[in-house]
C-alpha cells in the first residue's frame, strides 16, 4: 500500500480524497494556487504545494507543476479527483513516464473512453446499445444541416471531447441548426481545446440513468447498481439519487451487465460510470463513459456501504476486489442535492465573494456533507461555483427526500448568493417526490424562471408563529436589558400585530414556561424551541412537528427562509402596524436605458456598435463567469449610444455595460 499520496485537485473532491486516504493510515499532499493559498484542503493535508497563479490553466491544469510536486514531496501516486487532469491521457503519461501511480484507469481506456466519437463506436462494437446518429465528427454547418435531416429532428449536437454539459445543443428544427452547431463548436474549443462536435437523435422524455463500475487489475469487474441524474439545468447535474425510481430490476441488470461488457472491453481498471439515456419505455442508449471519480459517487456509497475512494486507492496498489457482483446489495435509499453559488432568482447567474457565514447540519447516519469550505473562505471566478454536496438517506425515497428538506433548511449561507431555495423547491415538488421526471424536468416545471417558494396555509402560519415567538424573546431582552422591567414582571402575554405582504393580521403571544401559543386571526398554534437571539437558525417544534427556520434582521423586522420560500414579516404594535399602512413604498430607480451585467465575469467582446438599432433578442455582448460564456441579448428596441464597459474589463453585479434610448 502506498505511503503518501498526492491529490491534483481542489475543493470538496480534494478533501474528499484526503478523508479516505487518512482513514487508511496515508499521508497526503495538497496541491494550490495562489486563490487556494488559505483552502480547507490545504489545511487539512499533511503537506501542501503551492503549483501556480489563480487561473486553472497555469496551475491546477499543468502537468509539469503536478510532476514535480510529487517529487519533491515523495508523493508514490496521484489522485485526480474529477475535472482538471482526471481524464488527461498526457497527465496520465506523464506520471507512469515519472514513475508515479496514476490512482484511476490506464491512459489508453481514457483515451478510448474521452472521445464520444471513439467511445460510441467502440460500445456499440462491444454489444451496448446506442443512439442512433451519425458517428463521426461532422466538418461544417453545410454538413450538419444534411445529416440532421437525415437521422430527423430534434437532434442534439454534442462536442466529441466534451463533458459537463458543455458543447452540448438541441436542435428542433432546421433553422436552429447554423446557431446550434456555431455554439456546440465555439463553446467545446474554449472548453476543451477541441470544436470536433458530433450529431444523434435527440431522445425525447429521457431519463439520465448511469452504472457505477469497478474494476480490479485481476480481471474482476462489478456494477454498484444505478444513480438517477434526470434533475439537470442546462446539462448540469443538480440531483441525484440512488436508485432510480424508474427501473426494474431486469433493466438494471441489462444496463448493468452491459456497463461491465464496455468495461472489459476496453481494459478498464479503477472506478468509472458508463451512463445512458432511457426513454419512456425503458430502452436505454450509452451516452459516454466517464473514467473517474464521479461528483455524485456520495450516493451510491451510502446505497451499498463502499467506500469508492477507498477501493480506487486500494486497486491501484494492487489489490483484488474482495467481493463479487452477488455481494453487491441496495440498501435503502440516498439523494444528493449540489449547493451552488448562484442566483436561482436571476437566472442561475453565478455569484462571487466571501462567505461569511457558512454553518452546516451536523453529519449523521442519514446526513452527509462533502464540502471544500469554511466560514470565510471566498468563492472566486475562477473555479466551478459548487460550495458543496448535500447527501441524505433513508429507508425508503420520500424518508431520504424529507430529510434533504430538513438538511437545506439547516444549511446557513451567507455573503454570497446561493441555490439552496431551489434545491428545497424540488424536494416538495409534487412531480419530483413522485419520481415524474425527464431530464427537461426543470425547463418544463419552471418555464418563466424560478421564483422563491409561496407559502400558504400551515406552512405560513408556522412561520408567522415562529416570528412572533422570534419577537417576544427579542423584545423581552431588551426590556432586560435597558432596566425597562424587571425579569420578574415580564408580561405572560402580549397582543400585536403581525405585517406581511402589507396586511396586518392581529396576533397574541402567550408564554407558559418555555413554549408560546400564538394566535393568529384566531387559528391557535404551539411553539416549542430553545432558541436565543443572536442565532440565525430557528429550530423547535411547531404544533408536535420537528421544524427548522432560518431568521435574518431586515431593518426592524424579519427575513425567514423556509422550505424554499423567502418572508418577510414585521411584528408591530397595533397603532404602529396602522400607521405602517401610511407610508409610501419607495419605486427604484429606472435603468430600463442600460444593458447591465446580471453577473460578476469578465466582458469578453461587444457585438454592436455605438449608432447601432437593436432588436428584441438581438445579441449584444458575451460576458464570462464560471468558465462559461453568457450572451446578453436586448429585451427591448433602441439604439446604442453609449459604452460604459470595454472587452476585457471586469464587471461586478449591475455594472453598466452600454445605454441605449
Amino acid at each position: 500500500m502506498f505511503t503518501k499520496i498526492l491529490i491534483a485537485n481542489r475543493g470538496e473532491i480534494a478533501c474528499r480524497v484526503i478523508r479516505s486516504a487518512r482513514a487508511m493510515g496515508i499521508a497526503t499532499v495538497a496541491v494550490y494556487s495562489d486563490a487556494d493559498r488559505d483552502a480547507v484542503h490545504v489545511r487539512m493535508a499533511d503537506e501542501a504545494v503551492a503549483i501556480g497563479p489563480a487561473p486553472a490553466a497555469e496551475s491546477y491544469l499543468v502537468i509539469e507543476n503536478i510532476v514535480r510536486a510529487c517529487r519533491d514531496t515523495g508523493a508514490e501516486a496521484v489522485h485526480p479527483g474529477y475535472g482538471f487532469l482526471s481524464e488527461n491521457t498526457r497527465f496520465a503519461e506523464a506520471l507512469a513516464e515519472a514513475g508515479i501511480v496514476f490512482i484511476g484507469p490506464g491512459a489508453e481506456a481514457i483515451a478510448a473512453m474521452g472521445d464520444k466519437i471513439t467511445s460510441k463506436k467502440l460500445a456499440a462494437k462491444a454489444g451496448v446499445s446506442t443512439v442512433p446518429g451519425h458517428p463521426d465528427a461532422v466538418a461544417d454547418v453545410e454538413s450538419a444541416q444534411r445529416i440532421a435531416e437525415e437521422i430527423g429532428f430534434p437532434v442534439m449536437l454534442k462536442a466529441s471531447a466534451g463533458g459537463g454539459g458543455k458543447g452540448m445543443r438541441v436542435v428542433n428544427a432546421a433553422a436552429e441548426v447554423v446557431d446550434g452547431f456555431n455554439g456546440a463548436t465555439g463553446e467545446a474549443r474554449s472548453s476543451f481545446g477541441d470544436d470536433r462536435v458530433f450529431i444523434e437523435k435527440f431522445v425525447e422524455q429521457p431519463r439520465h440513468i448511469e452504472i457505477q463500475v469497478l474494476a480490479d487489475t485481476h480481471g474482476n469487474v462489478v456494477y454498484l447498481g444505478e444513480r438517477e441524474c434526470s434533475i439537470q439545468r442546462r446539462h448540469q447535474k443538480v440531483v441525484e439519487e440512488a436508485p432510480s425510481p424508474f427501473l426494474d430490476a431486469a433493466t438494471r441488470k441489462a444496463m448493468g451487465e452491459q456497463a461491465v461488457a464496455l468495461a472489459r472491453a476496453v481494459g478498464y481498471v479503477s472506478a468509472g460510470t458508463v451512463e445512458f439515456i432511457v426513454d419512456k419505455d425503458r430502452n436505454f442508449y450509452f451516452l459516454e463513459m466517464n473514467t473517474r471519480l464521479q461528483v455524485e459517487h456520495p450516493v451510491t456509497e451510502m446505497v451499498t456501504d463502499t467506500d469508492l475512494v477507498e477501493w480506487m486507492i486500494r486497486i491501484a496498489a494492487g489489490e483484488a476486489l474482495s467481493f463479487g457482483q452477488e455481494d453487491v446489495v441496495l440498501r435503502g435509499w440516498a439523494m444528493e442535492t449540489r449547493l451552488y453559488a448562484e442566483d436561482p432568482y436571476r437566472g442561475f447567474l453565478p455569484s462571487i465573494g466571501r462567505l461569511t457565514r457558512y454553518r452546516t447540519p451536523p453529519a449523521t447516519g442519514t446526513v452527509r456533507i462533502d464540502t471544500g469550505v469554511a466560514e470565510g473562505s471566498e468563492i472566486t471566478m475562477y473555479y466551478d461555483p459548487m460550495i458543496a454536496k448535500v447527501v441524505t438517506s433513508g429507508q425508503s425515497r420520500i424518508e431520504a427526500i424529507d430529510a434533504m428538506i430538513g438538511a437545506l433548511d439547516r444549511l446557513e449561507v451567507r455573503g454570497i448568493q446561493h441555490n439552496a431555495g431551489f434545491l428545497a423547491q424540488l424536494m416538495l415538488h409534487p412531480r419530483f417526490r413522485a419520481g415524474d421526471m425527464t431530464t427537461n424536468f426543470i425547463a418544463e416545471e419552471f418555464p418563466g424562471g424560478v421564483r422563491p417558494a409561496e407559502l400558504n396555509g400551515d406552512a405560513l402560519m408556522r412561520v408567522m408563529a415562529v416570528a412572533a415567538s422570534v419577537h417576544w424573546r427579542i423584545a423581552d431582552r431588551e426590556r432586560s436589558l435597558t432596566g425597562r422591567i424587571a425579569n420578574t414582571d415580564t408580561p405572560t402575554q402580549s397582543d400585536w400585530a403581525i405585517r406581511i405582504n402589507r396586511a396586518n393580521l392581529p396576533v397574541i403571544v402567550r408564554r407558559s414556561g418555555g413554549a408560546f401559543t400564538v394566535t393568529v386571526e384566531g387559528q391557535q398554534v404551539l411553539v416549542e424551541d430553545t432558541w436565543r437571539p443572536g442565532l440565525t437558525l430557528w429550530e423547535g417544534s411547531v404544533d408536535g412537528s420537528d421544524v427548522a427556520i432560518q431568521i435574518d434582521r431586515l431593518g426592524i423586522g424579519y427575513r425567514m427562509y423556509h422550505a424554499g420560500a423567502i418572508v418577510d414579516i414585521e411584528v408591530l404594535s397595533p397603532r404602529t402596524a396602522e400607521l405602517a399602512d401610511l407610508m409610501p413604498v419607495r419605486e427604484a430607480p429606472d435603468m430600463s436605458k442600460f444593458l447591465l451585467s446580471p453577473m460578476p465575469g469578465l466582458l469578453v467582446s461587444l457585438m454592436v456598435e455605438e449608432g447601432q438599432q437593436v432588436q428584441v433578442g438581438e445579441a449584444l455582448c458575451v460576458v464570462e463567469a464560471m468558465k462559461m460564456e453568457n450572451i446578453l441579448r436586448a429585451e427591448r428596441e433602441g439604439t446604442v449610444t453609449a459604452f460604459h464597459a470595454r472587452p476585457g474589463d471586469s464587471l461586478s453585479v449591475d455594472g453598466k455595460i452600454m445605454e441605449f434610448e
